[in-house]
């Protein structure tokens, strides 16, 4: 199965990447720290081609710790600049801005060097729909400059906001890529709410997100909604937490919409526990 979803705005925000991408220095990639590789988007490596890259892993305090650490130094060990941020933590956002004006110094240096009067820093911000990226731009800037959502697709239009008198940004719309060729990227990103929850059932979504608690994080599962064992089928337990939660429809039987949304729901607000839903080789 492969999952497709490639609007014509995406296309054309694509485009415009590829268009103001001489403008700017360097680039900010935001991903979702529990999944840092299904939420990168490979069709934008060759758009970037060789501009320098800082890559942000929103959301870590949602995310499990002791992977976040083995992201940053995967990165690390493939040249890019890697930092861990929760949007809500003062010290995290500075280290954003401290590595932004340490990626435009030699920029400045060069410009400098030639007599020409140094300017800010200049960065394209990019990431996947609903990344956090509005939120993130807000907390830079220390006003609300960007509509902030829960959707994909807030953004719409490409703009440019000043971080105070130390750089640049270069807004951009969420931009996914035309197909999954590796199913599990479509399951990851639906669980982080990164696609739109139609392209799969609400129930396939929650199924995925049991299947990784029970191998990854069972006690957490265990602790979350009480249960005496976690020893059985996703099924099976799909029906036990429905029934824990007396979401029961007619005939004694669960009602699995209600069931699914609240799984979904205490996973993406952080409830069940930090998680990770990808892991680094």
């Amino acid at each position: 199965m492969s999952i497709q979803w490639f609007p014509g705005h995406m296309a054309k925000a694509k485009r415009e990447v590829q268009e103001k991408l001489k403008l700017v220095d360097f680039v900010i990639e935001l991903v979702d720290a529990r999944a840092p590789i299904s939420s990168t988007n490979p069709m934008l490596n060759d758009v970037l081609q060789q501009k320098p890259k800082m890559q942000v892993l929103m959301k870590k305090d949602l995310a499990d710790s002791s992977q976040t650490k083995k992201w940053i130094s995967h990165l690390q060990s493939q040249g890019i600049k890697g930092i861990a941020v929760n949007v809500n933590d003062k010290s995290d956002i500075k280290s954003v801005v401290d590595l932004a004006k340490e990626m435009g110094a030699a920029k400045m240096e060069k410009l400098k060097k030639k007599g020409i009067r140094p300017r800010p820093a200049r960065a394209m911000i990019i990431g996947v729909p609903n990344v956090g990226k509005s939120t993130l731009i807000n907390r830079l800037a220390n006003r609300k400059i960007t509509k902030v959502g829960d959707k994909p697709g807030v953004t719409t239009a490409q703009q440019w906001i000043k971080i105070k008198k130390d750089f640049e940004l270069l807004d951009t719309p969420g931009i996914l890529w035309p197909k999954f060729e590796d199913e599990a990227v479509g399951y990851r990103l639906a669980a982080l709410g990164m696609i739109k929850d139609q392209l799969l059932t609400i129930e396939e979504i929650a199924m995925y997100v049991l299947d990784i608690l029970k191998e990854h994080y069972p006690n957490l599962l265990v602790e979350r909604y009480q249960l005496q064992s976690n020893d059985m089928s996703t099924v099976d337990l799909f029906e036990q937490i429905g029934r824990l939660r007396g979401a029961i429809a007619s005939g004694n039987t669960i009602d699995q919409v209600k069931t699914a949304e609240l799984i979904i729901r205490d996973f993406r607000s952080g409830k069940i526990g930090p998680v990770t839903i990808e892991f680094p080789n």
